[in-house]
């Protein structure tokens, strides 16, 4: 007998997805502020990803040392339910930290910056523990065939959280009123717009933080729902997390005092080049670390647990990457669209005119609305409608979902933003009537979409390089669910364990958006553009090689 779904107890768990949406979204106005207003650089800037996506690596890491220390899963013992509620507090505590963190704060006043890093670090750690909790409590809610699809709906919920969060920002920081970047500067420099601004946001958000651990503590309907699958040790797989950690850990840890003091002899000379080298080293040491535990455990299976599996590790590697290009695209925009480029100080690298802050925020709400575009879409099956009206809905719901968008950004675009986006959407459209609901063929379609967006923005100018861009979000909309799918498939017992690894690999977050950050500062930000490239291009060879690995394991993926 197929089991129902519990819509009223998903109802409640939705409204976590939502906060998760808000409050990374936001970061792309809040950068570009942070980077004026303490007067840091481009990576120093990216930082603000750094903080937030590492917590989730570190949050992840963290249960699962402790689960195979104890030989006990954590999460299990505690329940799903109370593992988001736990995960609510730990946010709410963070985002209550961001009040003293920013007190009698100053412009140019960098250290107070590296404070709201640290709440901000918090708040993100309890993300960590509130989404491993979620998404296996998603799928406990009903029939698990259809699990990915309460997902997909959920992950709607998430995008509109990411397409109102930078506008409700940007209002509060800087108000309705459009400003030029002149204008914008004096403001900040007379003391009319402070960073104290922000402690209203968070200490709003901590009320709504501590409201929905009230909603699921007190809510009836809302089960336990305590996992029943056995947790598997794996001890050589976290042995070589932890130095990955702990050369990531240097890595940064060098990068910071470099800011601080120039003292080391090691940054002597070509000071941006060693910083760039350190970050690079970081990334490497994650790549070889993985390829690393593949070799040695196709030797030697035992200690490696999911590890050993082919599927998972390209996975690991294909969700660092995703998340790592969704987040730089749209962090390091604002840099790109405020860049003075010119001797007349009136235009950006694409030949736009130079923007400000709060000019940037409708662009980065299109951005994430794009990725809400693509997951409304992802949701359409869970509906079960016949081919006939499938169709039709392929075309209709994506534009329904930028009317949110206009409507949420009402007056924010010009008729030229609103015809280029909509091709963009028609672009996607056709994307998905290619991929036939394959995940292979749908990563497949997508990456090189990305590829050819990403390349585009680099070499083209104008509008057209803005839009190509902007796709980015478009295109990466329906990743993660394939990609995810695709990674814990076959894993048997090993699937419980290998979810909680790719959940640690949001660390590419963290990881990717400083780099090209720090790319910016050496070679411009346009050109920084290139490590989005090859981030498409690796999920595009991810597909095929995953394809031929799950072929010799006699599963079908198309």
């Amino acid at each position: 007998m197929t089991q129902k779904t519990n819509y009223s107890a998903l109802s409640t768990l939705v409204t976590v997805f939502f906060f998760w949406g808000f409050i990374a979204a936001s970061n792309g106005v809040f950068i570009p502020f942070c980077k004026t207003y303490f007067n840091i650089d481009q990576f120093q800037s990216q930082l603000v990803d750094f903080a937030f996506y590492g917590a989730y690596y570190f949050g992840a890491l963290a249960l699962f040392v402790v689960s195979s220390t104890t030989g006990k899963d954590v999460l299990n013992k505690w329940g799903y339910k109370n593992g988001i509620i736990y995960g609510l507090l730990i946010s709410s505590l963070g985002a209550l930290a961001v009040l003293p963190a920013v007190n009698n704060a100053q412009m140019g006043d960098a250290e107070v910056f590296y404070y709201v890093l640290i709440a901000y670090f918090i708040v993100a750690l309890g993300f960590s523990l509130q989404q491993t909790a979620a998404q296996p409590f998603a799928i406990s809610l009903g029939d698990p065939a259809k699990g990915s699809h309460r997902l997909n709906l959920a992950g709607g919920v998430n995008s509109f959280g990411t397409t109102i969060g930078p506008i409700v920002v940007a209002l509060i920081i800087f108000g309705s009123t459009p400003l030029s970047g002149d204008e914008l500067n004096n403001l900040i420099n007379e003391g009319k717009i402070q960073i104290s601004t922000i402690q209203y946001l968070y200490l709003g958000v901590t009320a709504l933080f501590l409201g929905a651990a009230a909603l699921f503590y007190f809510s009836k309907k809302l089960p336990s729902a305590d996992g029943e699958t056995t947790f598997e040790t794996a001890r050589k797989a976290m042995v070589i997390l932890l130095l990955i950690t702990a050369v990531i850990s240097v890595c940064f840890a060098l990068v910071f005092v470099s800011y601080g003091s120039t003292d080391l002899s090691f940054f002597k000379e070509h000071i941006e080049e060693k910083r760039l080298l350190l970050l690079v080293i970081s990334l490497l040491i994650i790549l070889v670390g993985l390829i690393f535990a593949y070799w040695q455990s196709s030797k030697n299976p035992s200690g490696w647990g999911a590890m050993q599996k082919p599927q998972l590790l390209l996975g690991m590697i294909a969700i660092f990457t995703y998340v790592g290009v969704e987040v730089t695209i749209q962090s390091n925009l604002g840099e790109l669209l405020k860049f003075v480029s010119d001797e007349t100080k009136k235009l950006n690298p694409l030949g736009l005119k130079v923007m400000n802050d709060a000019e940037i925020a409708p662009y980065i709400s299109l951005y994430w609305g794009g990725l809400m575009i693509g997951r409304w879409v992802g949701a359409i099956t869970v509906f079960n409608p016949t081919k006939g009206l499938k169709k039709v809905l392929y075309i209709l719901v994506p534009y329904i979902a930028f009317g949110v968008i206009l409507l949420v950004n009402f007056g924010a675009y010009t008729m030229v933003d609103i015809i280029a986006f909509s091709i963009c959407v028609a672009v996607q459209i056709g994307g998905f009537f290619l991929a036939k609901d394959a995940p292979v063929r749908t990563l497949k379609i997508f990456s090189l979409l990305g590829v050819l967006g990403m390349l585009i923005g680099l070499f083209a100018h104008g509008n057209l390089a803005l839009y190509a861009f902007l796709c980015g979000g478009l295109f990466c909309s329906i990743m993660w669910p394939c990609i995810f799918s695709l990674s814990i498939r076959n894993l048997g017992k090993y699937t419980s364990q290998g979810s909680a690894f790719l959940i640690m690999m949001i660390l590419g977050g963290a990881i990717i958006p400083p780099i090209q950050g720090k790319l910016a500062d050496i070679i411009g930000i346009q050109p920084s553009y290139w490590i989005a490239v090859f981030c498409f291009l690796y999920l595009l060879i991810y597909a095929y090689m995953t394809k031929n690995i799950l072929a010799k394991q006699g599963v079908e993926t198309d």
